[in-house]
């Protein structure tokens, strides 16, 4: 059974919009786009592509802003199945964006600047590469699967946990190859690591959730 689509000019323009900045990722930067799909189980891509890292690299900036647009899409259809069964709201969907976006980039921020406090800059890049290149991954699965959400899928509860069951999978996956790269220095700090844990990594998330619940 087809799910009942009213309106959707708005979810066609930006599943327009990733196509097209992934498809642009995968021209400009062929090579490291297919490494970049063997991201999950082979540790070549963040292997040969951590040494390369900039402050602002053009790839990874393409695969965030996917990211961003994918991951509102996602909970603005996971607000219309679990709290308020709503038609597209774009003025939502723009607070959603913006939250993610702004809560990301800040987080980002502030733990390069702790690794600048610190003197840990070489292992906060390392960490942060990573965390990211896994988070753009979630990005480029969830296009696809937004679009099976939005056009062919009927949306009920059951649907959306097997979803967020295989995003946190993905997440999971990413957090345990951080430890594992960095087990040394988190075994000898874990009071650090705990307190990071609670503050940059759980916090932000409870604030996003608690602003959108009161949109």
């Amino acid at each position: 059974m087809l799910r009942e689509i009213i309106s959707n000019e708005w979810y066609t323009i930006l599943f327009v919009l990733c196509l097209s900045i992934l498809a642009f990722a995968k021209y400009a930067f062929t090579i490291r786009f297919n490494d970049f799909l063997l991201l999950v189980g082979n540790s070549k891509y963040l292997k040969i592509y951590a040494r390369e890292q900039k402050f602002i690299d053009q790839f990874d900036a393409l695969l965030f802003i996917n990211f961003v647009i994918s991951i509102s899409l996602f909970s603005f259809l996971g607000y219309t199945t679990f709290i308020d069964n709503i038609e597209f709201n774009i003025a939502l969907f723009f607070k959603i964006l913006f939250g993610v976006g702004a809560i990301i980039l800040i987080k980002v921020l502030i733990e390069r600047l702790i690794g600048s406090l610190f003197e840990i800059d070489t292992l906060i890049d390392s960490y942060l590469f990573q965390k990211t290149n896994y988070k753009n991954f979630i990005g480029l699965l969830l296009f696809p699967l937004n679009i099976l959400l939005v056009f062919t899928v009927t949306l009920n509860h059951t649907v959306f946990y097997i979803a967020i069951g295989l995003l946190f999978l993905i997440n999971f996956i990413g957090f345990i190859t951080s430890i594992k790269t960095h087990q040394k220095t988190i075994i000898n700090n874990i009071f650090y690591f705990i307190l990071y844990l609670c503050a940059l990594e759980i916090a932000p998330y409870v604030i996003l959730y608690k602003l959108l619940l009161n949109s």
